[in-house]
């Protein structure tokens, strides 16, 4: 089976913010810290997916995309 790339953003760190990794090729990467989607946009955007059709997966851990603080 072939690899598939796949976006994780994972739940609420105890310190705030969500890790954001990039499974490629077998291999994890961490993207950055998002404290909003638009940091996520701006992760992807810098490794290489600009237009939001061209993302790959996005598996969302602990909450989705309008979870971003423990107290949300």
């Amino acid at each position: 089976m072939a690899d598939q790339t796949q976006v994780t953003v994972h739940p609420v760190a105890p310190t705030g913010g969500r890790r954001v990794t990039a499974h490629v090729h077998g291999t994890d990467s961490i993207l950055g810290l998002a404290y909003s989607m638009t940091d996520v946009v701006e992760f992807l955007r810098r490794a290489g997916w600009v237009d939001e059709e061209d993302w790959p997966p996005i598996m969302w851990r602990g909450g989705g995309p309008t979870i971003w603080t423990a107290e949300s």
